[in-house]
């Protein structure tokens, strides 16, 4: 018999604005302590020293994380250009330096191949698997990492602001699993000048805006307290690029057994697309539509 987990179950998301020098990770465990809650995830890990919207997800919010992850994201993000880092970001050692300092209608033009369907090849300090070890550890015992290139959909990708010669500040909209600590270090490459990032921050990821965040101080000042809750949103958030069927009485019931349930058909929804049913607002399964029924794949409890 497995043990049942301690804690609160208590779903939702909570969305934080992530500050610089923490881990996603160390950032889920505080959420989770200081909503006593039972389980905790998130929806795409930052980098350390990046800022920005981390959502955490709650509960039974953890079963809609995967369409979050698939969404698209936005970053904001200044390249460092004439070095080059060991971990493409300004954390890492220079290793590679120049004098070559291209102008703002150069850097347009280089950034136009990095737009829409790209390869990318991840950072070396990376939690890239290599025959099952995280690049970064390897790297970090001093093994030579090979990293194969991976597709990404690069949706924007726009010049900012220019502060000075040695700086640009790009905007990106990409989908899963993109590196900007790889576009800044390809871009530098482009342009015949190396760089590295020397400041992330992502504006939104998916429904969730960096606008709703909450800092993670006040997070610690309202541990364990009710007003915390507040702050949470629905975990039927998560599930905002899926179309919404309408589960007849009858049909949640029997969703929430794990059985093909009757949905109210809607006009935009075909045969074999995925989906989400409710029932009196609340999100009761997610899975695939047929024929005036949907086949669960996932279901919520509560």
């Amino acid at each position: 018999m497995g043990r049942k987990r301690k804690g609160r179950d208590i779903s939702g998301w909570l969305v934080v604005d992530k500050p610089a020098g923490i881990t996603s990770t160390a950032v889920v465990n505080k959420v989770r302590w200081a909503l006593a809650a039972s389980k905790a995830g998130h929806a795409g890990t930052l980098d350390p020293e990046a800022t920005g919207v981390l959502a955490v997800a709650l509960g039974e919010a953890t079963k809609t994380v995967p369409y979050i992850t698939d969404a698209l994201k936005a970053y904001r993000f200044v390249v460092r250009l004439g070095q080059a880092t060991n971990t493409d970001d300004a954390e890492g050692e220079i290793i590679a330096e120049s004098d070559v300092r291209p102008d703002d209608a150069a850097i347009k033009e280089a950034l136009m191949p990095f737009v829409g369907d790209i390869m990318q090849v991840p950072p070396k300090f990376s939690a890239v698997k290599i025959d099952g070890q995280r690049a970064y550890k390897l790297a970090r015992d001093g093994e030579d990492v090979e990293i194969a290139a991976r597709p990404l959909w690069v949706e924007e990708l726009t010049l900012v602001d220019r502060p000075d010669a040695d700086h640009v500040e790009l905007e990106m909209v990409c989908g899963k699993g993109g590196y900007v600590r790889s576009i800044a270090r390809d871009l530098g490459a482009a342009l015949g000048c190396y760089g590295h990032v020397s400041w992330l921050r992502r504006t939104w990821s998916g429904p969730f805006d960096v606008a709703q965040g909450i800092s993670l101080d006040e997070v610690d000042r309202l541990a364990k307290d009710p007003a915390l809750d507040a702050h949470l949103l629905p975990l039927e958030i998560g599930l905002d690029d899926l179309p919404e069927l309408r589960a007849t009485a009858e049909g949640a019931a029997r969703l929430r057994n794990g059985n093909p349930g009757m949905v109210m058909a809607a006009n935009d929804v075909e045969y074999g697309d995925e989906c989400w049913a409710s029932h009196e607002g609340r999100a009761v399964a997610v899975g695939v539509y047929k024929a005036g029924e949907l086949h669960p794949s996932r279901v919520f409890v509560g």
